[in-house]
Order: structure tokens, then sequence, then C-alpha cells
């Protein structure tokens, strides 16, 4: 999860949506898992059965639950498995491809057929939040798939940072609600820098913003060049292990949003 987020969602919950629920840190038990994977389509799939155990340890713990239900939309469904006919799986998402095959829980999926778009107009007629309904798509894997290679917390940890300021400069700026997702990535790549008279030799960041309409294209989104230096400029000057970052200009197609 990102910076504080899941303390964030919990007060939502509670204070605007008044939903009864029951928070799970299954932190060590993801990351023992994912040690030493680098394959991505591997970590959605260890995510995606670590994800239902867990759940499934929980709900035995309450009597007579019966059905999982996920928030799975079409186009998690279209680059995860074949739709019509003949077509390349994309990238399983830990709640289409990942699942286990057999689950003591009946799945249902009720905006299974809908794109983000049409999600959160159902969202505005049941009067959930706009803060809420605004929030960009973040993947069911987290920032397992946006660490590439192998996951550690000391590169969790960099990568919350990094994306916390990447985020806040973003809501500071007015900009948040014209992007349909943005978000840092942090790359297996390390760069020579300089840090005073020191020599540096740290990881590289990658900062990706899109516009889109429903996830299925997007377009890159044109900060302002100022913009861009500042948020470089706080993030290798506050986290700790990256003193290179750039700025991803590819569309999707070819490109995907999500860098795994």
């Amino acid at each position: 999860m990102r910076k504080n987020e899941s303390q964030k969602i919990r007060e939502v919950f509670d204070e605007k949506l008044a939903l009864n629920h029951i928070h799970i840190d299954a932190s060590e038990l993801f990351i023992s898992r994912l040690k030493n994977i680098s394959d991505p389509e591997q970590k959605r799939k260890i995510i995606g059965s670590t994800f239902i155990e867990v759940f499934e340890q929980e709900a035995k713990k309450i009597k007579d639950v019966e059905f999982l239900v996920q928030g799975t939309l079409y186009p998690d469904v279209i680059e995860s498995v074949s739709v019509k006919g003949s077509s390349v799986t994309i990238k399983s998402h830990h709640n289409v491809g990942g699942l286990p095959e057999k689950m003591n829980l009946k799945l249902i999926e009720p905006f299974r057929t809908l794109f983000k778009d049409e999600v959160r107009n159902v969202g505005r007629e049941l009067n959930i939040p706009e803060e809420f309904i605004q929030r960009h798509p973040f993947p069911g894997p987290g920032l397992a798939v946006r660490v590439l290679g192998p996951v550690d917390k000391e590169k969790l940890e960099m990568l919350r940072e990094a994306d916390d300021i990447f985020i806040k400069s973003i809501i500071d700026s007015e900009i948040y609600n014209d992007i349909w997702q943005a978000f840092a990535v942090l790359l297996p790549v390390q760069s020579v820098g300089v840090m005073g008279d020191a020599r540096t030799y740290e990881y590289v960041l990658a900062l990706r913003a899109v516009t889109s309409v429903d996830g299925m294209t997007a377009d890159w989104y044109y900060f302002e060049h100022d913009f861009l230096s500042n948020v470089s400029n706080k993030i290798i000057n506050k986290v700790r292990g990256i003193n290179r970052v750039v700025y991803d200009i590819s569309s999707k197609p070819p490109a995907t949003i999500e860098w795994e």
C-alpha cells in the first residue's frame, strides 16, 4: 500500500461510509513470499493466492460467510483473459487471473462488465463521497508491481516516500482530478550522481501520469516544466537512495499504464 493509505481508507469507511470493516496487516507475509521474485506475472499470482488465503482465514472467524464480493472491472478482465476468441494475456490482475482455482467462497463481481467511468457514475447514484469516487485507480498487487524486480522493505519505503511527494504536489497544484492516474515507479537501475562533494550510485525513479476516459487507452499528461523540476528536486533531496528522476511520456497503446 502507499504511504498512510490503509489508515486513510479506514477513516473513510468509519467516518463517511459507516461501513463495518476488519483491517488485517499481512504485509510481512506478502513480502516474505515475494522475496527474490522478479517476474511481474509471478508476483501477481503470488499476491492473488495470498490475498485469498488471508481473506478466507479471516472469513472463517465470522459465522455464515459465503461470498467474496470484488470490484473487478471490465479492463481487468480484458487484460487478464481471452474474452472473445483468441487473444493474448497482457497481464494477470490478481482479482482475475491471480485467483486460485478452488475457493471456499462464492465470487460476486457486480462491476465485471463496467468501465471505471461507469462505476464512478454508479458511486454518485449511491451518494458515495466525491473524494472517494475520484481516487485514481490503484493496481490490486499494489506497490509490488511498481517496484520493478525483486521487492523488499527498503525499496518499498523509498517508493512510498517518493510517490507521496509526487501525489501531494499534484493535489497542491489542483490538477489531481485532471489526471486519470499518477504514480511513481522504482526502477531496477542505479546511476552515478553527485550529492555535495560525494559520488553516489543510487536508484532511478520514473514518474507516470496519464489522461484517459476508461483506462483502455491513455495519453501522458503534459506537466509544466517547473512542476516536474520541483518534484524531481524534492524527491532527490528528501528520499535517500534515489538520485535520478525521469518522466514517462509513453501512451497506451503501445505501453500499458502500469509498468508491470
